[in-house]
């Protein structure tokens, strides 16, 4: 469960991981030794993933081992209730949604889940949304509306589901109402790509106030797979397609899509979850104080003017 050239670093984790369980166990002659592997461990991984290319991101924001929404709903907030359906069709399990509380204050959470191990990930259908995952969604904003709360979403999806059923049951409709509800909600919005952000399955919850990005993490509108086979119908090419699409988290940021790239801890998140997850509410902290100040007014016509503003195009 590691790229080839995180090998050495399993390796070392693995010395780490062993040496701190017998200093708990009271055998301090060890710590001088953990100390040595724990300092290597950190100047390696930071010359490893210093100057990774886009596909080199992409595949680290794919990481089995990347922490998912769950993992920063348990860290960051408390007391979270999920709820389930968008009384329609049934419940889809590719999106957690439901309200919890964030530094004393209720919130509204959204979020793509793709599960861990074999039969979560199948029954998360792998983080891609079916309509009523949106629906179910759009419920929680609409809450979020009505009882003041601010809404906090977490992107990690490939992209919705593109199969049949999905489609018969009103795919585009469900992301297009998603993105309209939430662009004009009057309550602070923030998001935050935690992994994978692929096209609209990604926009249907990201229409936000603030947008966040993890440092490995990546925001496009097609995977570099998708765009290799549809430009060139060549999957070796999806190096190039990746770095043509300018989907890392420093192109977004040079281009205005993204408000704030947040560093990962050790050079990629999937090294220590809690301290990823205590970087990005360090992040969302900040964002809710600038935006629970403003007039409900105001956030609607910054939001949209946000998104109307984001890209470069030539009239004439």
């Amino acid at each position: 469960m590691y790229l080839e050239y995180e090998k050495k670093l399993f390796e070392l984790k693995e010395k780490i991981e062993n040496l701190q369980g017998i200093l708990r166990m009271g055998r301090r002659e060890v710590e001088k030794d953990l100390r040595k592997i724990q300092r290597e461990f950190r100047e390696r991984s930071k010359k490893t993933y210093r100057d990774l290319s886009p596909w080199d991101r992409v595949q680290i924001s794919r990481h089995p081992r990347r922490p998912h929404t769950s993992d920063y709903i348990r860290y960051i907030f408390r007391n979270f209730v999920e709820i389930h359906g968008d009384r329609r069709f049934g419940d889809d399990r590719s999106i957690v949604a439901g309200f919890a509380y964030f530094r004393g204050k209720p919130v509204a959470l959204i979020g793509h889940e793709k599960g861990r191990g074999t039969q979560e990930k199948i029954d998360r259908n792998f983080g891609m949304p079916h309509p009523e995952g949106y629906r179910k969604a759009i419920r929680v904003m609409k809450l979020a509306e009505r009882f003041r709360m601010p809404l906090i979403t977490f992107i990690d999806t490939p992209g919705a589901y593109p199969g049949i059923g999905a489609e018969e049951r009103g795919q585009s409709e469900a992301i297009a109402e998603s993105m309209f509800t939430m662009g004009r909600l009057r309550v602070p919005t923030i998001s935050v790509v935690i992994g994978e952000g692929g096209s609209g399955g990604a926009l249907a919850i990201g229409v936000a106030d603030r947008i966040a990005i993890l440092e490995n993490a990546y925001y496009s509108v097609i995977s570099p797979e998708g765009c290799a086979a549809i430009l060139w119908k060549d999957q070796d090419r999806v190096k190039e397609a990746a770095k043509a699409l300018k989907l890392t988290a420093e192109d977004l940021k040079k281009l205005g899509v993204v408000d704030c790239v947040i560093p990962e801890p050790f050079g990629a998140a999937h090294w220590d979850h809690k301290r990823t997850a205590y970087r990005v509410g360090y992040v969302i902290k900040k964002f809710l104080k600038d935006l629970c100040s403003k007039d409900p007014e105001d956030l609607v016509k910054e939001r949209l003017h946000k998104f109307r503003s984001i890209g470069v195009y030539a009239v004439g």
